[in-house]
């Protein structure tokens, strides 16, 4: 693994780009990131390119231009041109996907280019691009295999996508000192979350703080959680250290925070009982989850559809919800990573979340027979919890949208 043979095929494909590049990592956060420097740099008349990853539904929602997700001939046509340039060069599924998208990209002449980091910082792909501007969302344990077990060690990683002289955006209250000590051994011009950007707000509206520009009275963001005033903080900041290539009116900021969307991300669909869809597959997002669902108000009774990977810390990931959830359904996903009912059940017992006289847990062989399952038993006063993995709400949308959306 390194960045040495996917950067010698992006040399060789004339890959680069004269516009500003915000590239975004952290552990949780980087997509409702993604979508909301995304909302308002299209609402201030930018031509906006956006690599996001994973996908929910279709490969193509990883590469938008203009708000519009890519054709299944742009794609093709640029991995065509990928495949021929690599020559005997192995490349990852990530790496020659994004190789492809960055040429479409490049292409489509945008205006900002938006990088959603894969995995980490240091050997992911995306850390071929040398960005304009790097936001670390938060700094969390997972993917331990590959970041280590510590926050130390993944902050490090993580940091890599900084670079000198340039914004250097932390959003984490409380950022790792390997970080820290990354940050200034480069000469990064690091701005952090509580010394110089900071956010206010009451019941009806917020406010931004950043070290020269202020933003008062804004509407909270479309997107649902209590975190995501942290990730419209890091969003503000980066747009006020790029503020002489990338000037935003406060016009379009609010614009684009009143509509921006992301699937998949404290989602309630419209209907009772509700749905609630998440992709939290961490303790660290699964301790949003709880939050948030404790900021619904009451429901009768909570039912979780829950499928996951076995390589998470599902014991972590239960821990937060196992006092919140009166059902648990625990589910099969596609994938030799996934973890079966079997383990998913073993998990929820050693973690005190097992069935007994007030709490069920009743397997399912995917997240959409258990969604029906649920639905069939639940009163209108009660909520369903969709969780565990991107699969595990994919597979719900999926089935949502050949059945109308009507289910």
């Amino acid at each position: 693994m390194g960045l040495d043979r996917v950067r010698a095929v992006a040399r060789s494909l004339g890959i680069a780009f004269e516009c500003p590049v915000i590239t975004v990592g952290g552990t949780n956060g980087k997509g409702s990131t993604c979508a909301m420097l995304e909302s308002i740099l299209l609402a201030a008349g930018f031509k906006v390119a956006l690599h996001t990853s994973p996908h929910l539904l279709e490969f193509n929602e990883r590469a938008r231009f203009l708000g519009e997700s890519a054709t299944d001939d742009a794609l093709a046509m640029h991995m065509a041109a990928v495949e021929q340039a690599r020559g005997d060069v192995q490349l990852t599924y990530f790496e020659f996907t994004l190789l492809a998208i960055l040429r479409w990209f490049q292409s489509c002449q945008p205006d900002v280019v938006i990088l959603e980091v894969g995995l980490g910082g240091r050997l992911d792909a995306v850390n071929l691009i040398d960005a304009d501007c790097s936001i670390v969302t938060c700094v969390d344990i997972d993917h331990v295999e590959y970041l280590g077990g510590t926050r130390d060690t993944i902050g490090w990683e993580k940091a890599h996508i900084f670079r000198t002289g340039r914004p250097a955006i932390c959003a984490d209250p409380v950022p790792p000192v390997s970080l820290l000590d990354y940050a200034r051994e480069i000469g990064a011009d690091l701005r952090l979350f509580g010394r110089d950007f900071n956010y206010s707000g009451d019941r009806q509206q917020w406010s931004y703080g950043g070290r020269d520009i202020r933003r008062s009275s804004l509407a909270y963001p479309a997107l649902r959680g209590a975190n995501q005033l942290l990730n419209a903080s890091g969003v503000l900041a980066a747009l006020e250290a790029l503020r002489d290539r990338l000037p935003v009116s406060q016009q379009a900021v609010r614009q684009g925070l009143a509509t921006v969307e992301l699937p998949g991300r404290f989602q309630v669909l419209p209907g009772r009982p509700a749905i609630v869809l998440d992709v939290a597959h961490n303790p660290h997002a699964a301790a949003h989850l709880a939050s948030n669902l404790d900021n619904m108000g009451f429901f009768t009774a909570t039912w979780a559809v829950f499928g996951a990977m076995r390589d998470k810390d599902l014991a972590g990931i239960i821990g937060h919800l196992r006092e919140r959830v009166d059902h648990w359904l625990p589910v099969a996903l596609p994938g030799a990573r996934a973890a079966g009912t079997d383990e998913l059940m073993a998990a929820l017992a050693r973690a005190g979340a097992g069935p007994d006289a007030q709490r069920t847990v009743e397997p399912f062989a995917t997240p959409r027979e258990a969604l029906v399952h649920a639905q069939s038993r639940a009163e209108e006063g009660d909520r369903i919890v969709v969780f565990g993995s991107f699969l595990t709400v994919a597979d719900v949308l999926a089935w949502r949208r050949t059945s109308g959306g009507t289910r």
